[in-house]
């Protein structure tokens, strides 16, 4: 690949601008964002200038609403040879494109499961990609011959592509990320207005229930919009089980004894149900589940005291999956919590002791997440 265009220069269409450039390729940007394009371009993403021909592929980080409309705008024009976006939904956006009139045969539907809490192109990294998945819904009417320029975008963007059928990407998406955007955004409504002593005692918890929240609402109302229908289907499920969990809460405090054995049981139930699903989240993107173990370590609050914990536990060759810190300002101390595969654990621990760090006893093991419910 020479050439491509990269139409919208938010936070993964600009880090997938800087990755292509990265690689040698000669970007151009486009985006009625004029103050994001020219951002993009003075990171090195790429040029505003308008390509001198046409580009190999073009790459479309609009919205989902917008997809259809501009790629089948891009085709009039001869922008590319082939077609893909980067949009959260994909059975709405080449609907759209049919509908829009535009060519189906050079159109790759695309989504890299990479992203941030903040937007924009100062957000944008060449690495957002790096093993990361990236899913790809050709349909019955693509050219097979407009797969392999999208599959090569992938691989110079450092992601792992897999195919999907669009409408089973959308079934996915809305019961990994979409309806667990909505389920956060409830508990986190719930704060708007909470005492602030009841704010106050919030741990780590809450803020690793409530972080997706923070996302941009106007990006996230369009993009529930593209897949109301299966988010709305999750959700349904969610709120017969929370139904349920209510019944059972209330019924705890009944006197009937056989009652409250019962409430108990189906509390208990749906505790396990969801241990159990949680235990099939892979740790890293594409990876089965894996044993890990969780070693909390207290730090104090001193300049250059998590460089060298971390230092430390490099010098054990430990890989840490996954990190999370507790720490409130007005405490000498904060409490680091590593999450490392189970084989790892006690060599780590016992270089830890030596560079004079004193970690408290595991908690129990658990199959395919840590026990703080932290995230990779």
């Amino acid at each position: 690949m020479r050439s491509a265009a990269v139409i919208g220069t938010g936070l993964v269409g600009t880090s997938v601008a800087l990755a292509l450039s990265r690689q040698g390729v000669a970007v151009f940007l486009d985006d009625r964002d004029t103050t994001a394009a020219r951002t993009a371009e003075a990171l090195g993403a790429g040029s505003l200038a308008p390509p001198p021909a046409q580009v190999d592929v073009a790459v479309l980080a609009v919205p989902p609403a917008h997809v259809g409309a501009v790629l089948a705008r891009c085709q009039e024009q001869g922008l590319a040879g082939t077609y893909t976006d980067v949009a959260s939904v994909k059975e709405r956006p080449y609907q759209d494109l049919v509908l829009a009139g535009g060519d189906p045969a050079r159109y790759v539907g695309g989504h890299p499961l990479a992203g941030g809490e903040r937007s924009g192109p100062l957000a944008a990294r060449a690495d957002l990609f790096d093993g990361r998945l990236w899913v790809l819904t050709p349909a019955e009417a693509t050219d097979r011959s407009a797969l392999n320029p999208v599959l090569e975008l992938v691989a110079l963007c450092g992601g792992t592509p897999v195919i999907m059928d669009t409408v089973a990407h959308d079934r996915a998406v809305a019961l990994t990320s979409h309806a667990p955007h909505l389920v956060s955004s409830l508990t986190a409504a719930r704060l708007a207005e909470a005492d602030d002593e009841h704010i106050r005692v919030s741990g780590q918890g809450l803020r690793d229930m409530t972080r997706i929240a923070a996302g941009e609402p106007a990006l996230w109302n369009d993009i529930l919009e593209a897949n109301a229908e299966a988010v709305a289907d999750v959700l349904e499920a969610c709120a017969a089980d929370l139904d349920r969990t209510v019944a059972a809460l209330r019924a705890l405090r009944s006197a009937d004894g056989s009652r409250r054995r019962r409430a108990a049981a189906d509390l208990d139930g749906v505790l396990r149900r969801g241990a159990l699903g949680a235990a099939r989240v892979p740790r890293k993107h594409g990876t089965p589940p894996a044993e890990y173990v969780t070693v909390p370590v207290a730090v104090p609050d001193q300049p250059g005291a998590l460089a060298r914990l971390f230092a430390a536990v490099s010098a054990a060759g430990v890989n840490i999956e996954d990190v999370s810190i507790e720490h409130s300002v007005d405490q000498p101390s904060g409490r680091v919590e590593l999450v490392v595969e189970q084989s790892s654990t006690e060599e780590m621990r016992r270089l830890l002791d030596v560079h004079g760090w004193t970690p408290q006893p595991p908690p129990p093991l658990v199959s395919g997440m840590s026990p703080t419910g932290g995230r990779s």
